[in-house]
């Protein structure tokens, strides 16, 4: 860290530290230089802003004879005495509180709080906006000016207030333009607390600053400004920034734009584009065909990939592109004639893992270790624990800037054309497959916080993006040690709205998957929605994780966008409802509890593992065979449905652990799934759950079976990228940050990635004394023969699912109306799921019914269904047709029509039409 030496000038009337930034400042070799030191050290924030001019402490003194005071200096010299008074200050309000007993919050969006005092400010907004450049300690002292007590200030609020209208401005930098060619750039930059800012001008990502522009501020707005005339189109520039920040001084930070669109390598600097300028378009960008296949949410069936795991292993790819945006150019290699085959059986949007701008991954010099490992051999685990932060894989849900393409998937990360341009080419590339593009978004946390290097946000704006609790400290329920952002705020809900506005519009996005969204509020999410319609002239489908948990937790601090919040908004959540039910236990599984809790197609039915003392029980079945029921109806709330008690209940009025079963109000609110990229895949799952002694083939039934489930249910179906080849991860729990050799996915298909090595210590290591014998259990290692009969079978399900909008109901009130279940109540056979879906006027369709049979027992089973007599009922031509799929439907189903008797194979899916 630098130490300047600071001068002093007149500010504000009063005196501040200054130093005026030059050109040299530019180039320094730290990210920051301390231009005051501060002798407070930050001990909390516990006082707040309710508004411009409503202070609340959690102080719980009610001393008559204590007096509160707001100190506040220009120059951050506030400190206290050796007599015990506080000095240094440029100045004191004396503050007085509106109650002499405690009192909480009436705002809603405080009642977090704990109870304490509040005082009113009797100041004019400039002279507040004055005080939030300073350093402010609110101060208790006794009657003789002792300090008793002091706190920081937190001050989102009155910011927010203060400078409501800036949520409205063009922030970052905008290229002027005449006749095509650039004639100077606009720089904007919202930093209410700041003291000055300048902009610093480089001429490539390596050389040192040209030029050096002081930038002048909107009082009004808290935005400050510059134009330059020059042409700077391929340019970089960062900012200097002058702020004070608690407990550290006043600073001078060398920080890049959050609205950066692109970055020289690692993010050093941002780079200066007009994203309409014809050299960062590939060729034909204006002109291509975006798929028109998704009319409305439900006809969405999504891919979860990672751009790594695509290619680093594909053979059939030119080295230099493996692991690359470019690798999705070769439109013949391994990896994309299987994306074709999955497009053309009815897959429709392939959402990438975080491809913006990712903290955690080296852009250059990345190392990509050679392993050779098997079994349960430690080695290869060892290995990537020395170098985990230092090789080239990492998922990315560590965000540094939110509206940059990520460099360590450009042919060039130093060139900031590059990524933009690249990553166009890997958009054309699927939409010419015939497929969408989706982005995993990560909005909810960055990855770094306060004055460390790697953050942003908190080094422009201190303790304004994050959320902070009643003390003060940065909550991180998302990801430990990251920081929570708070889009509750004006300006943090700008900067999302803004990006996902801009990859939606520049690079074509077609819909967006939320991390965590359940920390974002519900009102952010649905002015989002309506801001992408409007600027696309089209829907863009946005679907999240709608968990309810943390600081935010049912509604403490706003509405959420979370899944019992989320009625009517045409967002969508992940259910686990019908998840936890197929696969057995649920994402916090331990090594106690992981084999002993089977699921729906694992066991629970009729195959106990050694690890069962109890076989399950009649009513147990049952009670997973409604879950999965209920995951069929798309876990809609209003539908009806008759549960294993014989009571015919609404799907909300279903208990699943303390909470409404069927949540949603509309199926295309609902995302359903088995598999994703958390927690382990469904094949090393099946692994725990499934007898030792199965085999091969009992484990490519399950698969295809949960698989199944998911693209058969109403709602959006969810596949994880390798789901449909048994993709195995070594039966890895957590795999964010193992390397390419435990993420392997083998386009061909000549293995699935089990038994690679004992996974990662980190999330793993309870697991061992299990995983150590499975590993060595070469029977459980799936065959090539195996892995072709899994994707086929999968993509014969998505065939069906494509074949007929009874798939892809979009309206409660239709699933009502068409969905039925029969084998319900209490003498229902559990291992069978018979569903009608009913065709009749229904504009369209082909199929006046279709029946779906889902046997998950370990033998045939044949069911009498009255109501189904006498009825001219086949076989989906899609299993009449199969080539490689599973012909047992073909060879062994059957449907008696004098005694509406249906005979189905073990753990199968068979698919029975009526034409209309």
């Amino acid at each position: 860290m630098l130490l300047l030496a600071a001068s002093t000038s007149s500010w504000a009337g009063t005196n501040a530290t200054k130093s005026t930034p030059g050109l040299k400042d530019c180039d320094m070799r730290s990210h920051q230089a301390v231009l005051q030191v501060s002798q407070l050290p930050q001990n909390d924030a516990s006082a707040q802003w309710l508004s411009a001019n409503l202070i609340h402490w959690s102080e719980q003194t009610t001393d008559t004879d204590a007096h509160f005071r707001l100190y506040y200096s220009n120059s951050a010299r506030l400190h206290v005495a050796q007599d015990g008074s506080m000095q240094g200050e440029d100045g004191k309000l004396t503050l007085t509180p509106l109650t002499h007993s405690t009192t909480k919050p009436a705002q809603a969006q405080f009642q977090y709080l704990p109870a304490g005092l509040q005082f009113q400010l009797q100041q004019d907004s400039g002279h507040v906006q004055q005080l939030l450049r300073s350093q402010l300690i609110i101060v208790k002292e006794d009657a003789k000016g002792k300090v008793i007590g002091y706190t920081h200030l937190q001050h989102p609020a009155a910011l927010d207030t203060l400078y409501a209208e800036a949520q409205q401005a063009t922030l970052g930098v905008r290229l002027n333009a005449l006749n095509g060619q650039s004639t100077g750039a606009h720089f904007a930059l919202w930093a209410p607390t700041a003291t000055q800012v300048a902009a610093c001008i480089y001429k490539n990502g390596k050389a040192y600053a040209s030029q050096l522009s002081p930038m002048h501020v909107d009082a009004a707005l808290g935005i400050w400004h510059t134009a330059l005339k020059q042409n700077l189109s391929g340019h970089y520039y960062r900012y200097l920034v002058d702020v004070y920040v608690p407990g550290t001084g006043i600073v001078r930070n060398l920080v890049t734009d959050p609205y950066s669109i692109s970055l020289n390598t690692d993010s050093q600097r941002s780079y200066i584009a007009d994203l309409n300028a014809a050299h960062l378009k590939p060729a034909g960008w204006d002109q291509q065909q975006r798929p028109q296949r998704v009319k409305t949410a439900t006809d969405m069936a999504i891919y979860e990939l990672h751009v790594r795991d695509f290619s680093i292993s594909d053979d059939s790819v030119p080295r230099r592109d493996r692991g690359k945006f470019l690798a999705f150019t070769h439109t013949n290699s391994n990896g994309m004639r299987h994306l074709k085959e999955l497009s053309q059986a009815g897959l429709t949007d392939v959402h990438l893992l975080p491809v913006f701008d990712i903290a955690t991954i080296p852009e250059k010099n990345c190392i990509n270790p050679r392993i050779n490992s098997k079994g349960a051999d430690p080695k290869a685990q060892t290995l990537i624990a020395k170098i985990a932060d230092r090789d080239c894989f990492n998922w990315g849900y560590d965000p540094y800037h939110y509206s940059a393409p990520e460099g360590s998937y450009a042919s060039n990360p130093e060139d900031g054309a590059a990524r933009i341009r690249e990553f166009r080419q890997l958009v054309m590339a699927l939409h010419q497959a015939g497929l969408r593009v989706g982005m995993d978004v990560v909005y909810n946390h960055t990855a770094y916080t306060g004055q460390h290097a790697r953050s942003v946000l908190d080094r422009i704006v201190p303790g304004y993006y994050h959320r902070l609790n009643s003390s003060g400290k940065i909550e991180d329920s998302t990801c430990q040690p990251c920081g929570n952002t708070a889009t509750e705020h004006m300006m943090m809900a700008k900067l999302m709205t803004d990006s996902v506005r801009l990859w939606a519009k520049q690079y074509q996005i077609d819909s967006f998957r939320f991390d965590l969204m359940g920390h974002q509020p519900r009102a952010v999410m649905e002015q989002l929605r309506d801001q992408l319609a409007a600027d696309n002239g089209r829907a863009i489908q946005l679907i999240g994780e709608g968990w309810n948990f943390g600081e935010v937790a049912n509604n403490q601090r706003f509405v959420q966008a979370s899944q019992l919040s989320l009625n009517g908004s045409q967002i969508a959540t992940f259910s686990d409802r019908a998840r936890d039910a197929l696969r057995g236990g649920g994402h916090g599984d331990t090594a106690d509890s992981v084999r002993q809790r089977q699921g729906y197609i694992n066991g629970l039915l009729d195959r106990p593992n050694s690890s069962i003392a109890q076989a399950y029980t009649q009513q147990e079945k049952m009670r997973a065979a409604d879950m999965v029921r209920l995951g069929l109806a798309g876990s809609v709330a209003s539908y009806r449905m008759q549960t294993a008690d014989d009571t015919v209940q609404r799907l909300q009025d279903i208990d699943y652990n303390g909470q409404p079963a069927g949540y949603a109000s509309q199926p295309g609110e609902v995302v359903n799934y088995v598999e994703n990229h958390d927690n382990q895949t469904l094949f090393d799952l099946n692994v725990y759950k499934l007898p030792e002694n199965s085999t091969p083939e009992d484990r490519m039934r399950v698969q295809v079976l949960g698989l199944g489930f998911t693209l058969l249910s109403q709602g959006i179906p969810y596949l994880h990228a390798g789901s449909e080849i048994l993709r195995s991860k070594s039966m890895d729990s957590n795999s964010y940050n193992s390397g390419d050799w435990f993420n392997v996915l083998d386009w061909s298909y000549r293995s699935n990635g089990y038994g690679r090595g004992l996974p990662p210590a980190k999330d793993n290591q309870q697991f061992y004394p299990l995983l150590r014998s499975l590993l060595t259990n070469h029977t459980i290692q799936a065959t090539q023969a195996a892995i072709l009969s899994t994707k086929a079978a999968v993509l014969d399900l998505l065939k069906i699912r494509q074949s007929s909008s009874l798939f892809r109901l979009n309206d409660a009130a239709e699933i009502s109306q068409r969905l039925r279940f029969f084998n319900t109540g209490s003498q229902q056979n559990p291992a069978l799921i018979a569903m009608q879906l009913d065709g009749s006027h229904l504009p369209g369709e082909a199929y006046r019914r279709i029946i779906v049979i889902f046997n998950s027992a370990a033998t045939a089973q044949s069911i009498q269904i009255p109501e189904l007599k006498n009825l001219p009922l086949q076989l989906h031509p899609v299993h009449q047709n199969t080539v490689a799929g599973d012909r047992r439907i073909a060879q062994e189903a059957r449907y008696d029509a004098a005694s509406a008797a249906f005979y189905v194979p073990q753990r199968s899916i068979s698919t029975l039409i009526e034409l209309n």
